[in-house]
């Protein structure tokens, strides 16, 4: 009984697919609706939310419609093929839209990037410091705001609201000072007040020639729509070609091959010089991506053939006597109670998990530049995907000494407390970033250490779509509510809330999978690349 590495490598490149879209996305797709169409975070989280909206319905649906297709190329491949062609293409239509609204920023009146790159010069860096620099801010905002209203281009109530929410804020700071001097911590508070302002004005050239925004908004969601047909699908691909005491190694290989993806997106941003500056024009990223999305495509038609693939795994199932009944299936009712039980936990820890982890990688790109001032939001993730890699093989020794669930609630721990490190960190100890993004990668690992294949090995081989769609929805639904909560939060009270926010979360997920039962790992040897059994979403 062995398992065939290179199948399972190519079988992996669907979530290759998934993955490199989903980073790119994450990465780019905040920074663009915030800082070029101005929208604030509570209205970015929403777009946002979209994918997870169509998700929640969707990944159950196609799960399940996936169980029963029967196409020449297989139940799952139709789905990939569809979806991923018409992803691409959307992924790379939105590059059009973002170099309108880009170009439409560089020639704004309101002398959007002029004003960006003085609050963002690292010349300027000691003079922040003084209160002479932020007054003079100060005043070039209350004269153009003013100048706006009585233009008619802003009403007195989005003057007052303005004045409320940014101003007032500002001045409260700088008056403060008794010294003359601003401190880290403060100006961390400022960067974030002006770099609002500056999401206004960005609103202003929105609201006055909306098309293109709604045109964009269009497009990318016709390009989640086609994520969401072959999620589910792609990822059930597996178990199908995959007997069970074998899809531990499987699903090692198919998880690195989404960390893969993920650095694959991540040094394309970091080359491309698109991980730090608001402004840029983010073409590369949109066309290289979409690019790599169907070549990849076309080597996972070329080597996976899905209904030989299934055929030679039933046979196997016989020949070990593995087989079982394609007409006995179930659902999660009619699970035993406490399995039931174990089984809610477990996806309840999910949905917490992801309340947090998703709310800061969602947000990050935003925060980093602006609140601790790196030169790149890219390089701290770059860090934590290259070290949850790393830390596969020890995370699976200590899973199989320990098992999963005690390895799970440590991760749980450790991804709190780098999450509620961030907090304190400033311009001056932003390096630090670097550091805590490794440990949170080394926690997000070891929190999802067989997290997919402890939902699926509770199904039947028959429905394992439909099993998928349930670890999928909950995870989806957490992404739902936390871009538009988090964001609503810092709309409220400021950008800085976003990690005490997460840590809150990840640590209301401790409980839940603290009382889960089933599920567990049995204590058995395990070799090294078993080791790597993580599911990264």
């Amino acid at each position: 009984m062995k398992l065939d590495y290179k199948k399972t490598f190519y079988v992996g490149l669907a979530f290759f697919i998934i993955t490199i879209f989903w980073q790119t996305y994450d990465s780019i797709i905040t920074k663009i609706l915030i800082d070029k169409f101005g929208l604030n975070q509570t209205w970015s989280g929403v777009v946002m939310a979209l994918d997870n909206v169509l998700a929640l319905f969707m990944l159950p649906l196609f799960g399940a419609l996936s169980d029963k297709a029967n196409h020449k190329l297989g139940r799952r491949t139709p789905y990939v093929i569809i979806g991923t062609v018409v992803a691409a293409f959307a992924f790379i239509g939105l590059s059009f839209m973002d170099n309108v609204q880009t170009t439409r920023i560089e020639n704004s009146e309101e002398k959007i990037l002029e004003r960006y790159d003085y609050i963002s010069d690292e010349d300027y860096a000691d003079l922040k410091q003084t209160t002479g620099f932020w007054n003079f801010l100060l005043d070039d905002m209350m004269d153009e705001r003013t100048e706006a209203k009585n233009d008619g281009i802003i009403t007195d109530t989005q003057f007052n609201d303005w004045k409320e929410n940014v101003y007032d804020e500002m001045e409260l700071i700088v008056d403060g000072s008794t010294t003359g001097t601003i401190n880290q911590i403060d100006i961390s508070y400022l960067d974030g007040y002006y770099h609002n302002y500056l999401s206004s004005l960005a609103w202003q050239i929105t609201a006055a020639n909306p098309i293109n925004f709604i045109v964009f908004v269009g497009v990318l969601l016709i390009a989640l729509v086609a994520m969401s047909i072959f999620r589910s699908p792609a990822v059930s691909l597996m178990p199908d070609v995959t007997m069970k005491p074998l899809r531990s190694k499987a699903n090692a290989i198919i998880n690195l091959m989404g960390a893969a993806a993920g650095v694959t997106s991540l040094v394309l941003l970091t080359v491309f010089g698109l991980g730090g500056k608001s402004y840029v024009h983010y073409t590369m990223a949109f066309v290289s991506v979409g690019i790599i999305m169907l070549i990849v495509l076309v080597i996972f038609l070329w080597k996976v053939k899905e209904p030989k693939m299934v055929t030679e795994r039933q046979e196997d199932d016989i020949k070990f006597g593995l087989s079982e009944d394609e007409e006995d299936v179930h659902d999660m009712a009619d699970l035993p109670k406490d399995k039931k039980l174990s089984l809610y936990l477990i996806l309840f820890s999910v949905f917490l998990w992801f309340m947090g982890y998703n709310a800061v990688m969602t947000k990050v790109s935003d925060y980093a530049p602006k609140i601790l001032q790196l030169p790149s939001f890219t390089l701290p993730l770059l860090v934590a995907n290259v070290t949850a890699i790393i830390a596969f093989i020890p995370i699976g020794i200590l899973s199989t000494k320990f098992g999963r669930r005690k390895t799970i609630l440590a991760g749980i721990i450790l991804l709190a407390l780098c999450f509620g490190s961030v907090f304190f960190l400033t311009k001056d100890t932003g390096w630090l970033m670097f550091i805590i993004f490794g440990l949170t990668g080394i926690g997000w690992a070891t929190i999802n250490v067989n997290s997919y294949p402890m939902v699926v090995e509770l199904a039947k081989g028959s429905n394992v779509g439909k099993y998928t769609g349930y670890y999928y929805s909950f995870s989806m639904a957490a992404q739902i509510l936390t871009p538009i909560l988090s964001g609503f939060l810092m709309d409220q009270i400021h950008q800085k809330v976003l990690f005490p926010y997460a840590t809150v979360f990840v640590a209301l997920a401790f409980i839940t999978m603290f009382f889960t039962k089933h599920g567990d790992s049995k204590a058995e040897k395990k070799g090294v690349l078993e080791s790597f059994d993580v599911d990264m979403d």
